[in-house]
This record gives structure tokens, sequence and C-alpha cells, in this order.
């Protein structure tokens, strides 16, 4: 009786909807950060950023594809900076050091945060590395992107020109 009770259990629980996190459509959950690699009081939020379009980009140091996309969002942020976008990125590391060492092999001119509590990728229900969110003027997701491979460079610039209200060049 005691088995059965328990199988049955297990099986409702796998069978209960899964929280994917934050959705397109949703406001983007607040976050306010220390810089890496700054002092406690320096600090950076997603806030201060309201009016850009905002790429919000979840990376640790052992993440493979954070090598492809990281000279990507570079490029990108060069290019349509001028016009209002910004990438934010959110380092995961339990170890300041080795996202410092990852920075040093592929530098970034955008801002750089750390969370190495855990606390903002749990509220973001973030799955696996790396995980970025297309967050548009008004503080909405309009796009949540999981993984990186070279060629999703040309669409995630398409969809932050559209946010920017511009029509891609």
């Amino acid at each position: 009786m005691l088995k059965r009770w328990a199988m049955s259990s297990l099986l409702y629980l796998l069978a209960l909807p899964v929280s994917a996190g934050v959705q397109v459509g949703q406001s983007a959950p607040a976050l306010s950060l220390p810089l890496l690699a700054g002092s406690s009081a320096a600090t950076l939020s997603l806030a201060s950023l309201q009016g850009k379009v905002i790429y919000l980009d979840f990376w640790a140091s052992w993440c493979g594809p954070c090598r492809v996309s990281f000279p990507q969002l570079e490029q990108l942020r060069r290019q349509l900076g001028p016009r209002g976008f910004e990438v934010l990125a959110v380092n995961l590391d339990e170890l300041e050091a080795d996202a410092l060492q990852f920075l040093e092999e592929v530098p970034v001119s955008y801002p750089v945060v750390r969370d190495g509590t855990g606390e903002t990728p749990r509220r973001y229900g973030i799955l696996g590395m790396p995980t970025g969110y297309l967050i548009d003027r008004a503080g909405i997701v309009r796009l949540v992107h999981q993984g990186y491979r070279k060629s999703d460079g040309d669409a995630l610039r398409t969809a932050i020109v559209e946010l920017l209200g511009d029509s891609p060049q």
C-alpha cells in the first residue's frame, strides 16, 4: 500500500507543470547586482537601463557557447548601442576569479555583474548556459534565447533592430 501511494505521489509530482521561469510578454524581474570585480557599493540595476533595448545574458566561465556569444554580443552592442541597445551580462560563477580569467581571454566593453548566490537565475528560471532575455524599452521580455551558436547572431540582430524601431541594415 505504501509503495503504491509513493508511486502515485511521484507520478503526480512528475505530471505537475514545471515553472519555466520568465516568459515572453512578462516584465523582466528587477535585479541589482555588484559589478564584476567591483566594490559592494558598485552595483548596476536593470532599472537603471530602462528605456533601452537590453539583452540580459546569463553566463559562466565554463560555458563553451558563451565563448561564441560574447564576441557577437560585443559587436551588436558596438553597432547598435548608439540607437539605444545595451548588453548586461550576469556572471554565475562560484569564484569571481574564474569569471575574470574568462574576460581576460574574451574581453567585452559592456557591463558585467555577478550573482554568486544564484538568486537571480532562480528568479528567472535559468535552465542552461547561456540564457539571454531580450527586453524592450518598457521592460517587457520579448525573446528568451537558450544556448548559443554562431548562426544565432543574425536572428538576434534582426530582433534587436525591430525593437529599436529601425529597419534591418
